[in-house]
């Protein structure tokens, strides 16, 4: 057996509470093609929620009080002509902060952007996959887009109100550009919050050869872990073993928003597999997701490097 690690986590400071908001996937539609897109063979089927779905956790958020922000989302929810009117909806309903999830494309219009910010939208979390147009660009399929997003993030910057936060999605595409990333959108006075989430391949393989060794990893996104918080920034990394990251640990945070999602979607997801770990039994980590089930094909256990957490008494 390895050696066991402290069970003593550091504590990072949060920008945002995930129990505090409640996410709807309002659309599956989306004007990019992205090669790590997680549901690609599930959009052309997977239901957006109903407007009267919409309109019940309305109502039930007046009579309980239960969230303070309501999160958008669904492939790329800026398609959709009546987001101005959802989020007003929101906002007349007492919900504090609404977000949206996007790729950010649409907001390269100033006219848009002030639109979604006079509706009361004053979060977006913006997909940014790489740190140059070409690499951004490859990864979407589709050219100009790395402008438009880039364009966009700077349009919101001059609104006062607002909060941006990123995803960079870590594939062996993307996995050495983190620290440039970061160094990139390092302009921007209103993004807050930067997360790296390792890419989920939807299956029990990684068919598009996408999944990159946390090994190789590791070492990069330490640095843009490092880079970011030098920036005042919180840090979230998902899906990535606890015991690897070091003094780093507290970035990872695999909570997430209540979110409501067309029942189908959750049989596919777990296809990816979690909890997996030669240490599982007896590691204490309460965040860890372990490894899925296409990078254990892949990688294998790693079971020389990965180190348990002893359990509480």
């Amino acid at each position: 057996m390895a050696a066991i690690l402290s069970a003593e986590r550091p504590v990072a400071r949060k920008r945002f509470v995930h129990d505090e908001y409640v996410e709807l996937t309002m659309h599956f539609r989306c004007n990019l093609k992205c090669v790590h897109c997680m549901i690609e063979d599930t959009m052309d089927w997977l239901k957006p929620e109903s407007m009267q779905k919409f309109e019940e956790i309305l109502a039930f958020n007046v009579d309980n009080a239960r969230w303070k922000g309501l999160i958008f989302t669904g492939s790329e929810i800026t398609l959709r002509k009546d987001l101005p009117e959802l989020a007003r909806r929101a906002r007349e309903h007492g919900f504090e902060h609404v977000r949206i999830q996007t790729h950010g494309m649409r907001l390269s219009s100033e006219s848009y952007c002030r639109e979604l910010v006079d509706a009361g939208i004053d979060e977006y979390f913006v997909s940014v996959t790489a740190a140059d147009a070409q690499t951004h660009d490859a990864i979407t399929e589709v050219p100009g887009s790395f402008d438009k997003t880039l364009r966009g993030m700077e349009n919101l910057d001059a609104f006062d109100g607002v909060s941006m936060m990123t995803n960079t999605v870590v594939t062996k595409l993307s996995y050495a550009q983190l620290p440039a990333v970061v160094e990139r959108l390092s302009h921007l006075h209103r993004l807050v919050q930067m997360e790296f989430w390792n890419y989920l391949p939807m299956r029990e393989t990684d068919d598009k050869d996408l999944i990159a060794s946390h090994l190789d990893v590791l070492p990069v996104m330490r640095v843009a872990i490092k880079k970011a918080r030098a920036l005042g920034r919180s840090v979230e990394v998902k899906n990535f073993p606890e015991c690897l990251l070091g003094e780093d640990r507290d970035a990872l945070d695999n909570d997430q928003p209540k979110l409501i999602i067309d029942p189908a979607f959750w049989p596919e997801f777990m296809r990816n597999g979690f909890h997996q770990c030669v240490h599982h039994e007896y590691c204490g980590s309460k965040t860890c997701l372990g490894l899925n089930t296409a990078y254990v094909k892949k990688f294998g256990w790693h079971a020389d490097v990965l180190v348990p957490f002893p359990k509480a008494p």
